[in-house]
């Protein structure tokens, strides 16, 4: 356990398992698109609010919104007389079908589903695509819950089925997406004639946009400058002649739950042009990873057959070498036994640039799940990870057995399945108190998350029992009288005794 597309990717090198396919995506209840509106006409029947709302919003898009309604409320009398951007006419009648010829959509405020049905009925024969405003049954699209930072536009639909819930996902995106957006947007609106007249290949565009983005995410609230174009074209322009250089980033998923990836990790991993991933990494961090990415498994599956580290670092060079922008991604943190020390140097050694994008790394995921504080003051002086896999399968020989059986420690024991054991019984013969408080616990963070408490000297019995009743995934093993803190724990007899002796 780790604590952890122009051209084809290299083959795999001889022995490696075949990559497993990546999922392909899944069915859309909608399919989200931005109609282009600007100077189009609009046919909009009915003078209520929602008809103000919806004229509003379309004029915004620069249509030319025709109003039919016999008696209109106050709100579309004033918006037709100062529209955001389209002009709004109001027709003092009710609509006839031959008001939809020649429209781009038709959107009906009405209230009867009789009439509703008719005015989308009506539509659909002029060949209009036709929105009924609350009443999906008779919509051919729908409208979403929008955020605003024109030319950047976010659209967020619920297929008609939560409103309230779309509003509050919409709420959550307006407070990440900085106002400052909007500026850099419309930069790019504006550079982006430069950008095409260097004539630069597919990689190299993207090279330049990521760069744009990156300056955008880091100063989002400062005016996108003269300069900086100059500075991002004069570079674009200078290796339009260069060889793609490839890359390697190492970077931690997390124990699973795709929400405690970093921002860089995310950024990372939607830049990518290969993913090489272990099979303990879990499907929804890959989901957050460039669609376009070509995700490859490469092993590292815990005690099932995986590829050699040498294969794993062969192919990774390989791939950068031909221009590739390669993540190695990581289970937890790639720092903490995921090996990170051989792939790195791999790199270096061929020459392969090579960066390290730190995760929460197993220990601090399990921890948060059992709502512990592993360096609990009244409990522990000490925090020590080790691994209980050595490269022979076998539990490590060079563990230190008196700093395992110090009662001030917290332990927290890496790919402890086929070993514990062993461990837990040289760590009690050398002086580990049996009732120490002890839990292993799967899949930390995610759905299928499964917590085992126990003692050491019983947690083996209990780990065979929740094996044999289906827990699976990445295992750890946390063991010390801080962990008697975990609200995983209802305090089992051993505990409570152990709890009770030391007062």
């Amino acid at each position: 356990m780790t604590d952890s597309t122009d051209q084809p990717p290299a083959s795999p090198p001889a022995g490696r398992r075949a990559a497993r396919a990546p999922a392909r995506m899944a069915p859309l209840a909608r399919l989200p698109v931005f109609f282009a509106l600007a100077g189009r006409r609009i046919v909009l029947a009915g003078g209520s609010e929602a008809a103000a709302w919806k004229a509003e919003l379309l004029s915004a898009a620069g249509a030319r919104v025709e109003v039919f309604a016999a008696a209109p409320c106050e709100d579309l009398v004033e918006l037709a007389a100062a529209p955001p951007d389209g002009p709004l006419l109001l027709v003092a009648r009710d609509w006839t079908p031959a008001d939809l010829a020649g429209a781009a959509l038709a959107i009906g405020a009405i209230e009867e589903d009789e009439e509703g049905e008719r005015f989308a009925q009506a539509a659909r024969a002029a060949g209009v695509p036709v929105n009924v405003v609350d009443k999906p049954a008779f919509c051919d699209f729908a409208f979403g819950a929008i955020v605003n930072r024109s030319p950047l536009v976010v659209g967020i639909s619920t297929d008609g089925a939560a409103p309230v819930f779309g509003q509050a996902v919409r709420a959550k995106i307006e407070a990440v997406i900085p106002q400052g957006f909007k500026r850099w947007a419309e930069a790019a609106r504006s550079w982006r004639p430069a950008v095409a007249a260097l004539a630069l290949s597919y990689q190299g565009r993207r090279r330049f946009w990521e760069r744009f983005t990156e300056a955008a995410l880091e100063t989002p609230e400062v005016e996108p400058s003269q300069a900086l174009r100059e500075t991002l074209l004069g570079r674009a322009a200078m290796e339009r002649t260069d060889a793609p250089r490839g890359s390697v980033a190492l970077v931690g998923a997390g124990p699973g739950d795709p929400e405690l990836l970093t921002l860089k990790a995310v950024r990372v991993l939607q830049s990518a042009d290969v993913v090489l991933y272990d099979d303990l990494v879990a499907p929804a961090v890959l989901d957050v990873a460039r669609r376009e990415a070509k995700k490859m498994l490469v092993g590292k599956t815990g005690y099932r057959p995986s590829c050699k580290q040498d294969d794993i670092n062969a192919l990774m060079v390989s791939l950068a070498k031909q221009g590739k922008r390669v993540v190695r991604l990581k289970g937890g943190d790639p720092m903490m036994f995921g090996r990170a020390g051989e792939e790195i140097a791999a790199a270096r050694k061929a020459g392969v640039p090579v960066e390290v994008v730190p995760g929460i790394t197993a220990a601090q995921g399990a921890a948060s799940r059992l709502t512990v504080s592993l360096t609990h003051r009244d409990h522990a002086r000490r925090l020590q990870f080790i691994t209980a896999h050595a490269r022979d399968g076998k539990l490590p020989r060079d563990l230190d057995w008196q700093a395992l059986a110090d009662p001030a420690a917290t332990t927290v024991v890496y790919m402890p399945q086929r070993t514990w054991a062993e461990l837990a019984a040289k760590a009690m013969a050398a002086g580990l108190d049996p009732a120490t408080p002890a839990v292993a616990i799967f899949a930390a963070t995610r759905p299928e998350e499964r917590q085992v408490p126990a003692t050491v000297a019983t947690l083996q019995v209990a780990l065979d029992a929740a094996v044999a009743d289906g827990a699976g995934g990445p295992c750890l093993i946390l063991f010390g009288h801080a962990i008697g803190e975990a609200a995983a724990f209802a305090l089992p007899d051993a505990l409570d005794e152990a709890h009770a002796a030391r007062g």
